[in-house]
């Protein structure tokens, strides 16, 4: 009897330690899926096997600087080994870390603040218990101009812009759309990209994903709107863009949200997109009875202007390309077809019936020729050379870039938009628009040595009066 009671409680208690084991390795999956929808590694892995996992390292351009990201791996000598789970739900949630040190908003913990108790939990059990330490420090550190390098100065910041709460449920909307809109406003913080920011970097209030500047991008409106936003997709078009980068006949993902599709959409459960879709199209959703409307993915047609260009210039072919529609024949008709329609398996898009073409504004079309698309779903590496500097194809002047754009969008698009200059395609060229704050960074020092400091401050105090009466 005493060798079986013996033998049970042994038993007894080696199962108790593989049922805990066994718990411990679902948290810590668990983990790992929430790390993908947060996109950690788009941020703190260098792309494409530059560096390993989550060791930071990656160049984050901002109007205000570049910003390095750090080790967040459970190094305790160079990432976050140390760190306690509070000290961990502080850092994400709040952007502030262990030694006390604020965080740019560049890591989107405005958003993060969102993320439920339960599964940040599971996101510390990742990083600490699935996720390989690096014991070694990224090459870089970022290193802000003044006054941007007073990261304290983050703690007024975070009172205007990050004093949210983990969620709670909206009691308007069903189970799945609530979902969505969980992963849409925390771990997906689109409205990171997709929302306008004011004078001070915050987002712009009652503008909520109705687009925004992302460096030389625009990242678009992707409310319920139906000719501004994506209202007239159906469900299953916006879960599959998400999934591929590809809703054919209406776009494709390039820059930073080809790289949101590589690292984390592509990932997530189809369940999850289908229910970001589904929240997607309740965000000012026109009424019932709107009348019918023509979007921005409905507009243009097919148009073949070779038998107008051919044959011109005999004697000097190079005279060939000098307008629009020559630039077009000659540098982009071989893939998007002489009347735009793209190749028939759409790898090449049509520029018909395209979001880019379609828009008010030509940004994402001078962008997509500048710095070309480069993105991997589902197995498919799709590639669109940039005519940029170090092209391998070739590198177009401002008033190239200008005149194929003006044409493309008048042929194919939305004749509507405005003329394109070579003014707009600098700014495009230069990295996209540059806010106020980088604006008058380069006088701050020249205002405090002359004794401008108090208007400084008074102008400052005024801004943030402003900015907390609309956040109020």
């Amino acid at each position: 009897m005493k060798i079986t009671a013996l033998s049970a409680v042994v038993f007894t208690s080696l199962a108790g330690g593989a049922i805990a084991q066994t718990a411990d390795q679902d948290l810590i999956e668990q983990g790992k899926y929430i790390a993908t929808m947060g996109d950690c590694a788009a941020c703190h892995t260098q792309p494409r096997g530059a560096g390993k996992p989550y060791a930071g390292g990656y160049a984050i351009a901002s109007p205000l600087g570049t910003i390095w990201s750090t080790n967040i791996t459970p190094s305790r000598e160079y990432g976050i080994g140390t760190y306690t789970e509070q000290d961990f739900s502080d850092a994400v949630r709040k952007g502030v870390l262990k030694d006390g040190t604020h965080l740019y908003p560049a890591m989107p913990y405005d958003a993060y603040a969102g993320i439920t108790d339960a599964d940040m939990k599971a996101l510390y059990a990742y990083f600490m218990h699935g996720v390989d330490p690096v014991d070694e420090p990224p090459a870089q550190v970022t290193e802000l101009p003044f006054p941007f390098n007073l990261r304290f100065s983050m703690a007024a910041w975070n009172l205007l812009y990050a004093r949210g709460n983990p969620f709670t449920p909206d009691a308007v909307l069903n189970a799945q759309e609530n979902r969505g809109k969980y992963i849409v406003d925390t771990l997906g913080h689109c409205a990171s990209c997709h929302s306008p920011r004011g004078l001070l970097m915050g987002s712009v209030s009652g503008q909520y994903l109705r687009g925004g500047s992302v460096g030389p991008w625009y990242a678009p409106d992707i409310t319920g709107d139906p000719v501004h936003g994506i209202g007239s997709w159906a469900n299953e078009e916006i879960a599959t863009y998400l999934k591929t980068g590809r809703a054919e006949g209406k776009a494709q993902a390039a820059g930073p949200m080809a790289e949101a599709v590589e690292h984390s959409f592509q990932h997530m459960a189809d369940d999850d997109l289908e229910a970001i879709a589904a929240y997607l199209k309740t965000v000012n959703a026109p009424a019932a009875s709107a009348s019918p409307v023509t979007s921005r993915t409905d507009m243009g047609q097919p148009v073949d202007v070779e038998p107008g260009i051919r044959g011109l210039f005999p004697e000097n072919a190079h005279d060939s390309l000098k307008t629009g529609a020559e630039l077009y024949s000659g540098y982009c008709a071989s893939c998007h077809q002489p009347n735009g329609a793209g190749s028939r398996n759409q790898a090449y898009p049509s520029l018909f019936h395209n979001s880019v073409t379609g828009a008010a504004s030509a940004t994402n079309l001078i962008a997509t020729i500048l710095y070309g698309v480069d993105r991997e779903a589902g197995g498919d590496h799709v590639l669109m050379p940039h005519f940029n500097t170090g092209s391998y194809v070739a590198v177009l002047t401002d008033q190239e870039i200008a005149d194929i754009s003006n044409f493309v969008m008048e042929t194919y698009g939305n004749p509507n938009a405005a003329k394109v200059t070579t003014a707009d395609v600098q700014v495009v060229r230069n990295g996209g628009p540059v806010p106020f704050l980088a604006r008058v960074q380069p006088h701050i020092p020249a205002l405090m040595a002359t004794g401008g400091v108090a208007a400084v401050i008074v102008l400052a105090g005024v801004i943030l009066l402003v900015q907390r009466r609309r956040v109020a």
